[in-house]
Order: C-alpha cells, then structure tokens, then sequence
C-alpha cells in the first residue's frame, strides 16, 4: 500500500511538473515581432499596424512592429529568414519581397520561396499615379504628351531600385513608350513626398502611401491603375480609361513566418489574422487607407506567391527592369 501510495505520489508531481512546463511554453508567452521591409507610413506599414494591434488582443502579447528599410526590402527580409522559426518573428512583406526582387537581384541573400513559410494574404493595395498639387498634369493624357515632347527630362520617384514603385513605372514607361528618369528614395514615403515637394514629377504609388497627402491638397491623384473606379475617389478615372489602355496595377500584403517554424502555431497565427481581418472596425479602417482585405489560407498564398512569382519574372526579363 504504502508503495501504491508513494507511486501515486511521483506521478502527480510528474504531471503537475509537466503541466507547469507546458503553461511556460505555451504560444505565445512574449511578445511578438513583426518586421516590415519597409519605411514607417507606407501602405504596407499602415495596414500592418491596424492588423497587429487587433490580432495582440486575440494572442494575449502584444505585437512589436519593427521598420527595417533599405535596399527596396532586401535587410529587413533577410532578417526575417534568418530568425528563429518559433512563431516570434513575423514578416509583413508586399509581394515585392517574394515575387520581384529575386528577379531583380538573383544574388538576394535569401531564396522568397524556401526560406519563407506562408502565414496569410492579407489585402490587396490600390495604385495611383500621383503629382504635385498645382502641376500642369492635370490628366494621364497631359503626362504622356509632356513626356514624349521632352524625352529624359521628366522624372518619377520610387522606395528604390527594384521596388513596386520603380516597376509599376517602368512598366507604365515602356506602355506609354516614354523615356523617363527614375529616382529611387529609401523608402516608399519619401518618394511620395518628394512629389509633394516638387522635386519629382510624378510616381505611381499605393494608395494608403499617398492618402493623407491627398487629403492635405499636397498632391493630385491623376489616375488609379484599378480596372474600375474605386468608390472612395469616384471623379478619379482610371489608367485605362484615360488612354494607356490595358494598364493595371496593384500589390498585396502577405505575413510570413521563418521556414520551418511549426505546423500549429502557424495555423493559430493565420486563425488570429483571419479574426482580425473579419472585425468590422478593422475592416473600415483598412479600407480608408486604400486596401481591400483577402485573408486566406497558407496554402492559398504559397499558391499566389508562386504565380505571381512566375509572372513577374516574365514581366521583369521582357521589360528589362534592372536595378540602378
């Protein structure tokens, strides 16, 4: 009896001790990391921000944004394949990250479709082509003439060499067959002020990037690269509509998550995202900030990533876009 009882004894204390490592390592006991390849106030970094503080409340810890800028998103993507994959660092990259850049530097230190796990889409962003306020481009139309009345004299900012904005403009370059000069800035907010500032012409930027300088009067959406008109800007016509007809152009926003980080804290991540992204307060303020919320599956978006991936290649080879 007494050796019943002692055995009783040990293997409650067993599992009492494992129940007590089990609470210390439960997902997620820290706070959590997300890092974006990009300069604060872009879309990407706006959206991110809605969608971090209404997924901490669903995790329990708060969710740190951490801006890592430069080289159109190389550092701060590297840093997100070189952390360790236990769901405490998050990557919020736009599909620049995955399915331009590697085209664009085949050396990237870091390979967009193994070194990364899918988590989930989150939205896609609107584009428009932008100029200073009081610019003599009052239409698309306006722009192309100027443009090819003064071959290399007209200019457009991007967030650097081999960002979504020097490729949506060298593709609308090479659409319009015009000659213009790309100057790349360190990041996507700089490059949109700088058409505020008058020190560039124009740019092609996501609509959350270029929104509050809309609505300053600092800058005039000429066009949205949307094959429709978008509701929150119905006098604003499209690309299309305007002349360079068959000119569409967007960017989503995905989380990603270091390869190998495990199966079931990342379907509790995508679960907690999916949540957000359904709250109606997300919802409205996202959609205010020129996106439009997806959400899907992991395997949803490693099917997307490697679509687009596929297609952008193509693109980028047949329009020889090269970084400066």
């Amino acid at each position: 009896m007494k050796k019943l009882i002692a055995n009783l004894f040990a293997a409650t204390a067993i599992a009492a001790l494992a129940s007590g490592v089990q609470a210390q390592t439960a997902y997620p006991n820290k706070p959590i990391k997300m890092i974006i390849p990009l300069a604060a106030g872009s879309a990407v970094d706006s959206a991110a921000r809605v969608l971090a503080q209404k997924m901490s409340l669903g995790l329990g810890q708060s969710i740190v944004i951490e801006n890592i800028a430069g080289s159109s998103g190389l550092i701060g993507a590297e840093r997100v394949a070189r952390a360790a994959p236990d769901g405490y660092t998050l990557g919020g990259f736009n599909d620049s990250v995955l399915t331009m850049l590697p085209h664009i530097y085949p050396k990237a230190p870091w390979n967009a479709l193994t070194d990364f796990d899918p988590l989930s889409l989150v939205a896609t962003i609107e584009w428009g082509l932008v100029v200073k306020a009081d610019s003599p481009y009052k239409t698309v139309a306006d722009l192309i003439v100027a443009a090819k009345a003064a071959p290399g004299k007209l200019n457009y900012s991007s967030g650097g060499s081999g960002s979504p904005q020097h490729i949506a403009m060298a593709l609308f370059s090479t659409g319009a067959g015009l000659n213009m000069l790309h100057v790349p800035y360190k990041g996507a907010t700089p490059a949109a002020v700088a058409v505020a500032a008058g020190e560039v012409d124009v740019a092609l930027q996501g609509l959350g990037t270029v929104t509050s300088l809309i609505q300053a009067g600092k800058v005039r959406l000429l066009a949205v690269s949307t094959s429709k008109r978008l509701t929150q800007y119905p006098n604003v016509p499209t690309v299309d509509e305007s002349g360079l007809k068959n000119f569409f152009f967007n960017s989503w926003f995905a989380m990603v998550v270091p390869a190998g980080t495990p199966k079931d804290i990342v379907e509790r991540l995508n679960a907690e995202m999916r949540k957000a992204l359904a709250d109606p307060e997300t919802r409205d303020r996202m959609v205010a900030q020129g996106v439009t919320l997806r959400g899907s599956t992991a395997a949803e978006l490693g099917t997307a990533t490697q679509a687009q991936f596929n297609l952008y290649r193509k693109l980028i080879q047949e329009n020889s876009i090269k970084a400066d």
